[in-house]
């Protein structure tokens, strides 16, 4: 009898620790049983404009949504879209107007949430450089990343709300790079630029006036892509990474310091650059991330997308038009 007690309560204490193996492997938090998904950034995944991933990540937030997300580095945000397309990642990084020109061209792609209602770029220039707005633009130098990136087509945006076009200024691509080392030393007048680069440029000493381009042009700020079939087979995971990466944006915006602490904590290589990194944040919160009251953070505007769809047609940028409600939708953004 004893023997039976002893077996039976073996076997009791066994089956505890098996349930409490499962139930630890089950748990919404164990990598484990995490579900995997795989995104895509359009350019070296320790910028600080990719900050609120990397607190998504570092503080548990997708974890909690039950993701285990793996980072990966594309080749811009065309490379990026087109490998979302192929399904060689779940999810990438481009900006709101992204599918405007993707999905001309035959990608599949889509914007499942935009991060904040203001414009990623700036326009910026010298304080010595006589400009004081758009129209003193013609004839000045003026810096773009690239001539098939969003600076250079916003930048044609302000030209154009001048009465201005891109043969009445010097136009250079020169990467991000050459945006912050020729402004510094003068060989630029004006650019069109994210907020660390200004602030990179301003830590040089150089005096910069701004203005954000969304004010002249309808521009927009970073967006999530997804493919259409990604999108119809594994809506919940692109839910539970919106509100995680919603999450972290949120902390930038209540608290940009303390996020910036954490930050460079996920993100030790810029241990020695709080102090620029919180002023960084707290730039994105006020002039990237706010949105409009009573609009859910990550919604679309269709007739903002549309506004900028006319332009990029009427200036060349694409060929067709598409259907709108193609290039976006709203349904993974958070009331």
């Amino acid at each position: 009898m004893t023997g039976l007690k002893g077996l039976t309560r073996r076997m009791a204490v066994t089956g505890l620790a098996l349930a409490t193996a499962i139930g630890t492997a089950l748990a919404p938090g164990s990598a484990a049983a995490n579900e995997k998904l795989v995104y895509l950034f359009p350019a070296p995944d320790f910028l600080p404009a990719f900050a609120p991933f990397q607190l998504a990540k570092g503080k548990g937030y997708f974890a909690e949504e039950g993701l285990d997300v793996e980072f990966r580095v594309g080749k811009g945000g065309a490379d990026v879209a087109k490998q979302v397309a192929l399904g060689n990642a779940d999810l990438g990084g481009g900006i709101g107007d992204t599918p405007i020109i993707v999905r001309a061209n035959g990608l599949k792609v889509r914007g499942v949430a935009l991060l904040g209602g203001r414009s990623l770029t700036r326009l910026a220039w010298r304080a010595d450089s006589g400009i004081k707005g758009p129209a003193d633009l013609k004839g000045k130098r003026i810096g773009v990343m690239s001539f098939q990136d969003t600076t250079y087509y916003n930048m044609l945006g302000v030209l154009a709300s001048a009465g201005l076009s891109k043969s009445d200024a010097e136009l250079q691509a020169v990467g991000p790079g050459g945006i912050i080392q020729l402004t510094i030393s003068g060989d630029l007048d004006a650019i069109s630029a994210v907020p660390e680069w200004i602030g990179a440029i301003r830590a040089a000493g150089v005096k910069l006036d701004s203005m954000p381009i969304d004010e002249i042009f309808p521009a927009m700020a970073q967006a999530v892509l997804a493919s259409d079939d990604v999108i119809a087979r594994r809506p919940e995971a692109i839910r539970g990474f919106v509100r995680a990466l919603t999450r972290a944006i949120k902390d930038i915006m209540a608290d940009p310091k303390a996020a910036a602490a954490e930050y460079v904590r996920i993100v030790p290589r810029h241990a020695d650059k709080e102090a620029a990194i919180a002023a960084v944040m707290a730039a994105y919160a006020e002039g990237v991330y706010a949105t409009e009251p009573g609009t859910p953070f990550g919604a679309f505007d269709p007739a903002r997308l549309k506004a900028v769809q006319d332009f990029y047609i009427a200036n060349g940028i694409v060929r067709e038009a598409v259907p709108i409600e193609d290039l976006y939708t709203n349904d993974f953004v958070a009331e």
